[in-house]
């Protein structure tokens, strides 16, 4: 027996991809009556790359950001819900945007378990002469590292136009 899917964990990086991902967390959460989470991740500078802490200075660049980028996840929601389908529950399906830093692996694996998700949906893009063997990075070490379903959507056809396009 199929375990119940009530919440699905849809993390985006605001890519086309992962936009094209979103159709699909659509389509599963109205047929299993489930909830989407949105996650985006800003990822943290690299301990290289920055002091032993955060000066007050990253704070609020962090903030800044994280704001900007919730705003612009809530503007891309609202445009492709009204054109997907004019009589969707789509607004209604999503319970809750969240916007993080940190790694986003980590990040996506935190999430699912503080949110009590039932299943992660994440688009992924290859990259380089070896898209046909690997695994997008963020896709892989969270395949690898969760007990619970991942779905993971390749970057679709260049034929295929989506609504996304006219959005990003």
């Amino acid at each position: 027996m199929i375990p119940q899917i009530k919440k699905i964990l849809y993390a985006t990086d605001l890519s086309k991809n992962s936009a094209y991902a979103f159709y699909y967390a659509l389509d599963l959460a109205q047929r299993r009556d489930a909830t989407i989470i949105i996650l985006h991740v800003v990822e943290a500078l690299r301990p290289m790359g920055r002091r032993f802490h955060r000066t007050r200075q990253e704070e609020l660049l962090y903030e800044e950001e994280k704001n900007a980028d919730l705003e612009l996840i809530k503007k891309r929601l609202g445009d492709v819900c009204q054109r997907v389908e004019k009589n969707t529950r789509c607004v209604q399906l999503v319970s809750n945007i969240l916007v993080r830093l940190g790694l986003p692996f980590e990040e996506i694996l935190k999430a699912g378990e503080e949110e009590q998700c039932d299943l992660f949906v994440l688009g992924t893009h290859g990259k380089g002469f070896l898209k046909q063997t690997f695994l997008g990075s963020v896709s892989r070490l969270v395949l690898d590292r969760t007990r619970k379903p991942v779905l993971i959507i390749p970057l679709p056809p260049e034929e295929i136009k989506t609504e996304w396009d006219e959005v990003l």
